[in-house]
């Protein structure tokens, strides 16, 4: 017996090592390594390599809901207004032998009705003048920046160089240079924080804001305006060029920028007496000055901003578009209305440019690690080298300059229950000052007769609920 068991127990033995010799012998097949998205913590949180690449990429974007009401100007108009936005941003980056390459890419969407739609640029307390009652909703699509950085230069689609203070707090806009356009621009940095940029900008492919959409090219008819006949601004021969110095230290930043801008003006209505008229090439100029300076020691995260800026014929850098006036203060009818022109030029040919100034002032402040408040506001003055039409004076108003005057003045408290979300609200005034009376718009399509008006006042408020991720 014992025998029997020896011989089954060494045949069994044999055969195991056979087979696994023979399977030795067989190809194995191995899993596939398992590659885990991993977190990239060289530019800040939020950023995770692309799988088989050494680049980080970073994704978030913003959902806003805005409600608001205020100032009604007429019968066809709507006292409220609601919006609602979504934004997406991509922001890609990678480390290089020459620096970092970055390319960076936001896209939104916006539906606005009422007020918003009726405002220039959704910014209540500038109101286009004559607008009718918005019965259905404006649906608007934009690509708002789409740019290449690659060490120093910067290629597309970005925040001009000029600006500083680019409406940084608040629901509302101010007069300020915040503009996001086609450039080329090449940055040189000289360490601890400071830098210097000349940038090749096309105003042409710009939007004026972040929320008012101010063009730069701005006033009836692409930015000129004459004494009675209509004027255009023809092509150009250079994109506007803008240079800036700029320092960013731990107490805050400053910057001092200055844009030069070209065009050639023509009278397009020529007549049998006065014929067309082209005045050749004109230049316009612009020079701000801006410093942000931290407050942490009344608390963590609060900031100032203070601003000053001049052009000359290229009142775009202050952040005024075609129109002005809070909404009464202007003709319904679309050749007189009181429009922002960089140039005038008379019957005889003469050209004058329009010149202004601005200051802005804004203030952040935490009062709990969740609960802020902002103030801010702008003031300027403009001299236009041109009268109106004469159909916007008012009876017995000396035909002169309109020379608007402006202060924008807006309050908010925000409260931020979790990280990423804002719940605010605003209140937002506005005041208008022109040098000469002129006839008023309380209703869409014509003049209530005998009502003229020098300065308007608009009053607006906003409800805004906004997540950031």
């Amino acid at each position: 017996m014992k025998l029997v068991k020896s011989l089954l127990l060494g045949s069994a033995a044999g055969i195991a090592a056979v087979a696994g010799a023979q399977a030795a012998d067989l190809p194995s097949r191995k899993a596939a390594p398992v590659e885990y998205v991993r977190v990239c913590s060289a530019y800040g949180a939020g950023f995770f390599y692309i799988p088989g690449t050494d680049t980080c990429l970073r994704v978030g974007g913003r959902v806003r809901a805005e409600y608001t009401v205020g100032t009604r100007y007429g019968n066809g108009q709507d006292a409220y207004g609601t919006r609602a936005r979504g934004r997406l941003n991509v922001d890609a980056r990678t480390a290089t032998a020459y620096g970092t390459l970055r390319t960076f890419f936001r896209y939104e969407l916006t539906n606005s009705t009422g007020m918003y739609a009726g405002a220039i640029g959704g910014n209540q307390g500038i109101i286009a003048p004559g607008q009718g009652r918005f019965t259905t909703a404006a649906t608007t699509s934009l690509v708002d920046l789409a740019f290449v950085q690659f060490g120093p230069i910067t290629a597309g689609r970005a925040q001009s160089f000029f600006d500083f203070y680019a409406n940084d707090f608040g629901f509302s806009t101010l007069r300020t240079a915040d503009s996001r356009l086609n450039l080329l621009a090449y940055t040189a940095t000289f360490g601890s924080g400071f830098s210097a940029t000349v940038s090749l900008e096309d105003r042409n492919s710009g939007t004026g804001t972040r929320e008012n959409g101010a063009f730069f090219r701005s006033g009836l008819l692409g930015g000129a305006a004459f004494d009675g006949t209509a004027v255009a601004l023809e092509g150009q021969d250079f994109p506007d060029v803008v240079a800036s110095l700029r320092v960013d230290q731990g107490w805050g930043s400053a910057q001092l920028s200055g844009a030069l801008t070209q065009r050639s003006v023509g009278n397009q209505l020529g007549t049998l007496t006065v014929p067309a008229i082209n005045s050749g090439d004109e230049l316009g100029w612009a020079i701000q000055g801006g410093v942000k300076i931290n407050l942490p020691m009344l608390a963590a995260g609060d900031v100032l901003f203070l601003q000053a800026a001049y052009a000359d014929g290229a009142l775009g850098y202050l952040g005024w578009g075609g129109q002005f006036g809070s909404g009464r203060i202007t003709s319904a009818t679309a050749l007189n209305q009181l429009v922002i022109g960089d140039i005038g030029i008379n019957a005889l040919g003469g050209v004058k440019n329009s010149t202004g100034w601005s200051i802005v002032a804004g203030l952040r402040h935490f009062w709990t690690p969740t609960l802020r408040s902002e103030l801010y506001g702008s003031y300027s003055e403009l001299k236009l080298g041109y009268n109106a039409p004469t159909g916007v004076y008012a009876a017995g108003a000396p035909i002169r300059s309109l020379d608007p005057k402006e202060a924008i003045i807006a309050g908010n408290l925000i409260w931020s229950p979790v990280s990423g979300l804002d719940i605010g609200v605003e209140v937002l005034y506005t005041r208008t000052e022109l040098a000469s009376r002129v006839l008023a718009v309380n209703n869409v399509g014509g003049r209530v007769a005998g009502t003229s008006i020098k300065s308007d006042d608009a009053w607006a408020g906003r409800f805004r609920i906004q997540r950031d991720f």
